[in-house]
């Protein structure tokens, strides 16, 4: 006998061997890491790839995937030209998932799923890579196509949290604030099977291509119940303003719900 579950509730869709939270603990795992020692040590470059190979990378390894991110981070003219066209006021996170798609026509995967086997699975890597390389090219660019100016080109000397300062700002990065930015990427890396990783495994177990699965995530992260905390935070820190009002914006807070 079939039992109707809606919306899947209480239904264990798979399990992770990526990572692991406990909200109620308080508790964050990278394959065995707890992100606070994470957040201390590593970088974005090492923890992107811990999360994608299984284990902490060799530096040989590391250095290898940081050139690979750094070669990769160019998009065509004709992205960009795409991004001019679409309506200055859009949504960030719909534009960005247009243009992960749009990276899907310009740079495009073939027959990469056709074959199967440890050969598609490298390929898959290498396709990983390069939209991780290109992701913050693509927001910096719509914060300057959108706002009428010219997108700055990435630079292969700095770092990826130096890099997206850099072309955010036109200026030389902060050595604190990239550090800082280091860290949250890291923090945010991944966060074991969310709304948005869900719907990334329902597309690729279609053999979408990598591009059309992280479309897939960012359309289901743009939604207010799931990317939208993060713009309830922003807001937060905006309404505190100043360090020593943080005591009394809690308090009221808290006053408020009691």
């Amino acid at each position: 006998m079939n039992e109707y579950l809606p919306g899947l509730e209480g239904v264990p869709a798979t399990r992770s061997n990526i990572s692991f939270i406990d909200g109620e603990l308080g508790v964050l795992a990278y394959r065995g890491y707890p992100i606070e020692q994470l957040a201390e040590h590593s970088t974005f470059e090492e923890t992107a790839l811990l999360l994608l190979d299984g284990q902490l990378p060799t530096p040989t390894e590391l250095t290898a995937f940081d050139e690979q991110i750094r070669r990769n981070r160019r998009v065509k003219y004709n992205v960009r030209e795409m991004m001019k066209n679409l309506p200055a006021g859009g949504h960030p996170m719909e534009m960005l998932q247009t243009a992960i798609a749009c990276l899907g026509m310009f740079y495009p995967c073939g027959e990469h799923v056709a074959g199967g086997g440890s050969h598609d699975l490298q390929y898959i890597h290498n396709m990983t890579v390069k939209i991780i390389a290109r992701m913050p090219v693509l927001v910096t660019m719509w914060e300057h196509i959108r706002n009428g100016y010219d997108p700055i080109e990435p630079r292969r000397d700095l770092s990826f949290a130096e890099n997206f300062l850099y072309m955010f700002r036109g200026e030389e990065p902060d050595p604190i604030m990239a550090d800082i930015l280091d860290t949250c990427l890291v923090l945010h890396a991944e966060h074991t099977i969310n709304a948005s990783t869900f719907a990334a495994l329902v597309a690729g177990s279609t053999l979408a291509s990598p591009y059309g699965v992280v479309a897939a995530a960012i359309g289901t992260l743009s939604g207010p119940l799931h990317g939208g905390a993060n713009q309830k935070v922003v807001g937060m820190l905006k309404e505190i303003g100043r360090p020593e009002n943080a005591k009394p914006w809690l308090e009221k807070q808290l006053a408020a719900k009691a």
